[in-house]
């Protein structure tokens, strides 16, 4: 049997970001499933490349403070406290806080299988 208990204040964030991300799921040895926290200033947003997709990949998000705007080829959603934002594969999407929001974005993000499948969608 396998416990962690993991404060994510104590995991160094990941360089090189447009978001400040910290992976639980690496600090607990997790396999089968990616799990992060972003702290998402006014402006920035969480994913390196964009709008993208997934070939597999499937991908929630769970805001915990602050209201998540999250891009998709059809429209703007506004995903606000307590709610999920969820992508299957192959669904392009961009999370993101809005440059004009009042506060930053606390979100907990969820991948699974934890594989390196995004591409940048092109219009």
């Amino acid at each position: 049997m396998g416990y962690h208990l993991i404060d994510p204040n104590d995991l160094e964030p990941e360089p090189d970001r447009p978001s400040e991300m910290r992976y639980v799921s690496e600090a607990a040895g997790m396999e089968r499933m990616g799990l992060r926290i972003y702290h998402v200033e006014p402006g920035d947003e969480i994913p390196l490349s964009g709008l993208h997709y997934h070939d597999e990949q499937e991908e929630a998000f769970y805001v915990i403070d602050g209201v998540l705007s999250v891009e998709t080829p059809e429209k703007v959603y506004h995903v606000d406290r307590g709610q999920f934002f969820v992508a299957e594969p192959e669904s392009p999407h961009r999370a993101y806080n809005d440059a004009d929001a009042d506060s930053d974005v606390r979100v907990l993000g969820l991948g699974a299988p934890p594989v390196s499948d995004g591409h940048t969608y092109e219009e």
